[in-house]
């Protein structure tokens, strides 16, 4: 049964008639969703440092922004989680999960750089994964300038940024001069293809829907073939094994599901560390609505917790 609370938020969405995200121009669409913040997100946590920053790329600049908890002693040396937004490769940007970053990076005690990637239908793929990739190597030449422990990264990321960090954990173990110690995959985007089960029951009524799915995938993806490639669809990739441990954490109600399931599944079958959490009763996109549905913020608890307890905390380094 769906969350009363998640509920509650399609049934505002309604009340103040917010078009469905595929009826609008990107534009519009990235626009809705940054004032979406104002009602779901909790208010910004205060860390001890937020730092604007520029990663050189294939495709020019990428903007970046460094967090560093509260409490964490001047020039201390700190893990650090490189995350990258959803929002379907088309909407989303540094400010609408500013909030999260701020949550997890203090929970965790961690250092995280969020990471503003190139976006269709400006930057279709793989764009996004190009930027991707730039940026985390470029974290991590530049560790020490940062103040952070090169030897402590880890990626993540919601729904198309789950899709991101978990291509980056395969190039980066394909190319070998890029050790990531962990993956945090918030119901993540494995297969461009969108033929699991959960595509169709939960296709419909949820927020993410069909229509949307198609919408974000037509603004990435301008080559049917590029489906099949594991840079676009990663649970396609013939060898998954050697990858970091992964949390891979997904919704119930969310068309996703099934495709995040079978990639806990499969990273585990390939002889990885991987925990796989469902939050039976919520839709896709809940993690950021905090101030509205209570689940939220037991989620990040639980992402900041694992990242604590993989990576280690800042306090005792």
């Amino acid at each position: 049964m769906l969350h009363p609370q998640a509920q509650a938020f399609i049934d505002l969405l309604v009340e103040r008639e917010v078009p469905p995200t595929h009826t609008l121009t990107p534009a519009d669409a990235r626009k809705f969703y940054r004032e979406r913040r104002a009602f779901a997100q909790p208010e910004p946590s205060q860390v001890a440092e937020v730092r604007g920053l520029s990663a050189p790329g294939p495709h020019g600049p990428i903007p970046l922004r460094l967090y560093r908890p509260l409490g964490s002693a001047t020039g201390a040396m700190l893990p650090v989680l490189v995350y990258y937004h959803g929002g379907g490769w088309t909407i989303g940007d540094l400010d609408t999960h500013d909030t999260l970053c701020r949550e997890l990076s203090n929970l965790s005690g961690c250092a995280v750089v969020a990471v503003d990637y190139r976006m269709g239908p400006e930057h279709r793929f793989p764009a996004a994964v190009d930027d991707a990739l730039a940026a985390t190597y470029w974290v991590r030449a530049q560790a020490a300038e940062l103040g952070i422990d090169a030897s402590r990264l880890a990626v993540g990321g919601d729904s198309a940024g789950g899709n991101l960090a978990a291509v980056v954990a395969i190039a980066a173990r394909d190319a070998g001069d890029l050790p990531i110690g962990f993956q945090l995959l918030i119901y993540p985007a494995t297969d461009m293809r969108c033929v699991h089960p959960s595509h169709t029951s939960n296709g419909q009524g949820y927020v993410l829907t069909r229509d949307s799915i198609r919408y974000f995938h037509d603004h990435y993806i301008d080559d049917p073939r590029h489906d099949l490639d594991w840079r676009a669809s990663p649970l396609l990739h013939p060898d998954l094994s050697r990858l970091p441990p992964a949390l891979v954490l997904t919704a119930g109600y969310d068309p996703l599901r099934d495709e995040g399931l079978d990639y806990a599944r499969a990273l585990t079958a390939a002889g990885n560390r991987a925990t796989y959490v469902c939050f039976e009763r919520q839709i896709h996109g809940f993690i950021t609505m905090g101030r509205l549905i209570d689940e939220a913020n037991a989620a990040v608890s639980m992402c900041a917790a694992e990242l604590r307890r993989v990576l280690g905390s800042s306090a005792a380094r």
